[in-house]
């Protein structure tokens, strides 16, 4: 609990505080130039070389622009002479943190110096158990990597959901069959191209926005950031379409709707595709219930009382005119068509991730999936 006793018994500092997302998308370094100056203040008496790493999301220019020369005015000392800084983002995400920090598809270091860099790389080297690739640079190229590779995401993200869109209108369209196609392809690859609902969490939809503004102040259009986000947003109304194809009247429906984080392992619902649906459909006048076996708490926090909040599965389903599969937790994946058909007052299921077989629940009850065609 002292900034003086951890600096002084370390050779390197890493900074893993929040930077939050302002009104243009951008991130605000105000957390980290609180922690920057505290350890300022150390360095300035501590005469060994030390490395201070900021490992949280920042927009390009801010660690050279903002964090570095307030460090070399608090403490008097002079950067890649007296002290080094790197920046080292985090490609973790929730649900698999400790697998990711093991054994990460790559280490991105920003250095500024190449001495600071072996210090960093050596400890990813004694600490990963595989043998990432290391990719070191400047800074500044390092603040436009970990942006920009989010950006890339969820740009395949909405790309595979507009695929999903398409198949569902052609005859015997299968969005499974198109991707595992071209995601065998090395140039694309299988990885996030799934067809489902928007994406979401703490990373990926502020990532895109701070690309987005980084680009405009840039004096770039940045089109495909602007099209991911607007395909992105579009998908909670999708969703009551369908929905509303399927039941023929949302108001006064009585819908289920089973996950509300916005993926599962994780109780966070922090622009969650779920609640965008339950939130959508209530505002359609639907009796919306949800479930959801580690985040219905937060969601109560966040929903208040225009959904109701069940204790299970079956509670959930009880009377309901259609469920929502919305995310899909490995109990979900776990229930048969007896599940939905003996508790429901009109069995009709949307699957949002296809996790159930449709030749088995088309038989039972009236089954519908994003990203296949009602036309066989």
């Amino acid at each position: 609990d002292s900034y003086k006793y951890a600096i002084e018994n370390s050779e390197v500092t890493f900074i893993t505080v929040p930077t939050p997302s302002m009104d243009d998308g951008g991130f605000s370094t105000k957390y980290v130039e609180a922690v920057a100056q505290s350890i300022a203040t150390i360095l300035k008496d501590k005469e060994a070389f030390h490395v201070v790493v900021i490992t949280s999301t920042v927009m390009p220019g801010a660690t050279e622009g903002v964090i570095k020369p307030l460090i070399e005015v608090v403490s008097g000392k002079k950067c890649g002479i007296d002290f080094g800084l790197c920046y080292n983002p985090e490609f973790i995400a929730l649900g698999s943190v400790i697998r990711d920090l093991k054994s990460p598809d790559m280490v991105l270091i920003g250095e500024s110096d190449s001495h600071s860099g072996d210090i960093l790389a050596k400890i990813y080297g004694a600490t990963c158990d595989n043998h990432p690739y290391i990719a070191r640079m400047s800074i500044g190229n390092a603040e436009l990597a970990k942006i920009s590779l989010n950006a890339y995401v969820t740009m395949k993200i909405s790309f595979a959901n507009t695929l999903a869109e398409l198949c569902e209108r052609i005859p015997g369209g299968d969005v499974d069959i198109v991707t595992s196609a071209i995601g065998a392809d090395s140039r694309i690859g299988i990885k996030y191209l799934k067809g489902a609902v928007s994406y979401g969490g703490p990373c990926f939809p502020r990532d895109n926005k701070a690309f987005l503004a980084l680009a405009q102040k840039l004096g770039c259009r940045a089109r495909l950031s602007q099209a991911t986000d607007a395909v992105n947003e579009d998908q909670a109304a999708r969703i009551v379409k369908m929905a509303k194809q399927e039941i023929g009247q949302i108001k006064d429906a009585n819908i289920a709707i089973l996950g509300v984080t916005y993926k599962p392992g994780t109780d966070v619902i922090e622009v969650s595709a779920s609640v965008d649906i339950a939130r959508a459909l209530s505002e359609q006048g639907a009796k919306v219930v949800v479930y959801d076996p580690a985040g219905t708490e937060n969601a109560r926090n966040l929903l208040d009382e225009s959904v109701a909040y069940a204790n299970s599965i079956d509670e959930c389903l009880g009377g309901a005119d259609l469920c929502v599969m919305a995310t899909p937790w490995p109990e979900f994946r776990k229930l048969k068509p007896e599940d939905f058909a003996n508790r429901m007052k009109k069995p009709a299921l949307l699957d949002c991730w296809r996790v159930y077989d449709r030749d088995e629940f088309t038989a039972k009850l009236d089954y519908r999936a994003i990203g296949l065609s009602n036309r066989l």
